[in-house]
């Protein structure tokens, strides 16, 4: 059977490498692929917004079967289209993608389903949505200084009352003479201020648990984590009035963060039998100790402590199954990859989010582990034969370090040349999984192409080991291998984990 894989990051060299280990498989494709999977596997020059140059070239080459890595193709249609050809696909249908492409129409399942989340409002302006932010309660005492025709103390209930009484008391045409100044007491400190404007940013700095998202894709740039009010004002600014994200920020949401420990869970469904497959976690911040600004996963490692059999159970019971079903209620029955974020709170796991698609970077330590033939555990979920299909997984822990361009997730330079990679791809039970990267001509006529920064997420450095300890020495050592001007990583990946009880 030939294979072709769509997309061209981390995740989709690793779907690549598994496919081809199969002894099904004569031949594996990647559209539009990357350095790595030009070395390992046969790119070919199809964006996968090319629905359909995609299928053209599916049908031309005699294509077995399709397998889709990112999202946005898959709410785009890309496997309608694939099936009104005749071709066949791994993934879901767009109607049941939604669960991924709308963050509203996802909360709203689970809502109907009685999966555990967050509460949250939806909003379609960005009025609303800071009325709604400014609504929150924050208790503080405002009283005015010298002469005022205000009256000496305010008790604000809401952000917005302390806001309207600031300015009131700092208005000159309240006061009576100069030196009028407005004293602000939250939790029994006291700070008095003379300008307004920094009075009304003392007030926005009040502490909020709020988590602010666009509606739709934002190339999983549009959740913000909010500490105060005005953040999350920023937050709505950027989505809904400066539009960064363009049509993903039609609607918004606005969600009660949630406190506990974030995991994900991975499973196969046919829209029938769901097998999860084996845990992992994954690092979103940039720098050491989780500081720095969210990213797409700095590292990942595979099995966590975290996801016991009974969380596992209970994950699947609570929230695989409910969702599934609700899926299928509404008439987008869905097969594929489900992926559940979760937080794990004091009242028991809480979905963060659903994806539609492989994770990324857990699909590389997950498929590192995997023993069973990745072929036929996809075409099992493409023929709705799921309930006949047992996975079997290598014991021995794995763990990735993403090697990242300098600046990201900011700015950051590309065309970095990248050297020793074969080095470190010789490691035992290392294998090096390329996201941004590309190959470049080598000016010396004569010499191979040279491997260069395409990305922000660069290298996806990936090892087994005999426990977790060993597989992150030698994830880290291959990583000191490679040479990678302007290249930076996390170093705490995977430390300091204990293993799992029993082990």
């Amino acid at each position: 059977m030939k294979v072709l894989v769509i997309g061209k990051g981390g995740r989709e060299h690793a779907l690549c490498w598994k496919l081809k280990q199969s002894p099904r498989v004569t031949a594996v494709y990647c559209a539009p692929g990357n350095a790595g999977t030009a070395l390992d596997v046969q790119n070919v020059a199809i964006e996968p917004h090319d629905l359909r140059g995609l299928a053209q070239f599916a049908r031309r080459e005699g294509i077995g079967l399709t397998v889709v890595g990112p999202e946005e193709p898959l709410t785009k249609g890309l496997v309608d289209f694939f099936q009104k050809e005749g071709l066949r696909i791994f993934g879901p249908r767009r109607d049941a993608a939604e669960l991924e492409g709308s963050k509203v129409f996802s909360k709203d399942l689970m809502r109907q389903a009685g999966i555990p989340t967050a509460d949250y409002r939806v909003f379609r302006g960005a009025p609303d949505a800071e009325h709604y932010v400014l609504s929150r309660e924050v208790a503080l005492v405002i009283r005015s200084r010298g002469r005022s025709t205000i009256r000496n103390t305010i008790h604000c209930r809401t952000a917005a009352e302390a806001l309207d009484a600031v300015d009131r008391i700092l208005d000159p045409r309240e006061m009576m003479g100069p030196g009028v100044q407005v004293e602000i007491e939250d939790r029994g400190a006291r700070k008095a201020y003379s300008s307004i404007a920094e009075a009304r940013e003392a007030v926005l700095s009040c502490p909020v648990g709020l988590v602010v998202k666009a509606d739709g894709l934002a190339a999983g740039k549009g959740v913000y984590v909010c500490g105060n009010l005005r953040q999350a004002l920023d937050a709505i600014d950027q989505i809904m009035v400066r539009r960064i994200y363009g049509q993903a920020g039609d609607r918004l949401l606005i969600e009660e963060r949630l406190d506990g420990r974030e995991t994900s869970v991975l499973a196969l469904t046919d829209g029938r039998t769901i097998i999860p497959l084996a845990s992992s976690q994954d690092y979103k911040r940039a720098l050491d100790g989780d500081e720095g600004p969210n990213t797409g996963g700095m590292g990942a490692f595979s099995p966590t402590p975290m996801v016991t059999p009974e969380l596992m159970e209970e994950v699947e019971r609570e929230i695989l199954v409910p969702i599934v079903h609700a899926l299928k209620r509404a008439r987008r029955p869905f097969r594929g990859v489900l992926y559940a974020g979760l937080m794990l709170t004091n009242q028991g796991p809480k979905v963060l989010e659903f994806n539609v698609r492989f994770g990324d970077p857990e699909t590389q330590v997950i498929l590192m582990r995997l023993k069973s033939d990745l072929l036929d555990a996809l075409e099992a979920v493409v023929d709705e034969r799921l309930d006949s299909t047992e996975l079997e997984w290598d014991p021995r822990p794995s763990v990735t370090v993403v090697m990242a361009a300098e600046g990201y997730p900011g700015h950051y330079e590309r065309n970095r040349v990248i050297q020793n990679l074969a080095a470190a791809d010789a490691m035992k039970d290392v294998k090096v999984f390329h996201a941004g990267t590309k190959l470049r001509p080598d000016p010396e006529p004569g010499r191979d192409p040279r491997v260069v920064s395409d990305g922000g997420r660069v290298l996806n450095v990936t090892a087994l080991g005999d426990d977790l300890e060993a597989a992150r020495d030698r994830a880290y050592k291959a990583v000191a291998a490679i040479r990678f001007p302007g290249g930076i990583y996390r170093r705490d990946v995977a430390e300091g984990i204990a293993p799992p009880a029993g082990s």
